[in-house]
């Protein structure tokens, strides 16, 4: 996938965000009221990909049609008036806390001849590290990371993912032509950002009292669970790219 062209491969991440968007607010439906507005997230993150992929629409445009779209599905809806804020509420943070971040996987792509090489990175990085932090965590982990977010994650499984992600990033160096300072910084902070959205999704799925975020891949926790560190990773690679780095070209 990471070969076909950008008119190719853009639309593929806006309907992953769609389905992520969707996964997070039937989490909420679960644990409070029916999102009044579940389609929105997922709609906005379509349109919202292909469009800054053509460069047609600006991202204030994008944050302005979802605010007024959520206005008229406001003053439309049937529902009792209780029900109307926190409604809007779950489906906003459907789009800003998954959609609106994944949507970066489109400008990584587009970096130029490394872009899809940078996506690539940002996947693999936060895959070994959760390969790593799992079996160590569960082999020699002992103190534990949040466990009011998730008892079963360790101190230890943290850094042994921390260390695996910049093991990983050194198998880049063919591919992704940067310093070695450059490749392990994205790493490190790629590692961290993604440590934190999983820790961010363990609490959405907690706070709605349910334990996988989908039964699409069994065993695996559902769609959200195997992209949930990506959700910040992957931005974090972006601004790595164009604020600290800085190619010229």
């Amino acid at each position: 996938m990471f070969r076909l062209g950008r008119s190719d491969w853009t639309p593929r991440v806006p309907l992953l965000d769609g389905i992520c968007a969707l996964l997070l607010i039937y989490a909420q439906w679960r644990a409070a009221s029916e999102p009044a507005f579940s389609l929105g997230p997922g709609l906005i993150a379509h349109e919202r990909g292909r469009s800054l992929a053509a460069g047609a629409l600006p991202l204030d445009a994008v944050f302005f049609l979802f605010v007024l779209g959520v206005a008229v599905l406001t003053l439309t809806t049937k529902r009792p008036l209780v029900d109307i804020l926190p409604a809007a509420g779950i489906s906003s943070s459907g789009f800003m806390l998954v959609a609106f971040p994944l949507s970066f996987a489109i400008r990584l792509h587009g970096l130029g001849a490394q872009g899809p090489a940078l996506l690539l990175f940002a996947m693999v990085i936060i895959w070994v590290s959760d390969t790593a932090a799992y079996f160590v965590g569960r082999a020699a982990g002992k103190h534990p990371m949040a466990p009011q977010l998730s008892p079963k994650k360790t101190w230890e499984g943290a850094v042994a993912g921390f260390v695996g992600s910049l093991a990983a990033a050194l198998v880049f160096m063919p591919w992704v032509n940067v310093p070695l300072v450059h490749l392990l910084g994205m790493a490190a902070l790629g590692n961290v950002a993604g440590q934190m959205g999983d820790l961010l999704e363990s609490g959405y799925k907690r706070s709605a009292g349910i334990k996988d975020s989908g039964s699409l891949l069994p065993g695996h926790g559902g769609v959200l669970d195997r992209i949930d560190a990506l959700i910040l990773a992957i931005p974090v690679v972006w601004y790595y790219w164009i604020m600290i780095y800085r190619p010229q070209s």
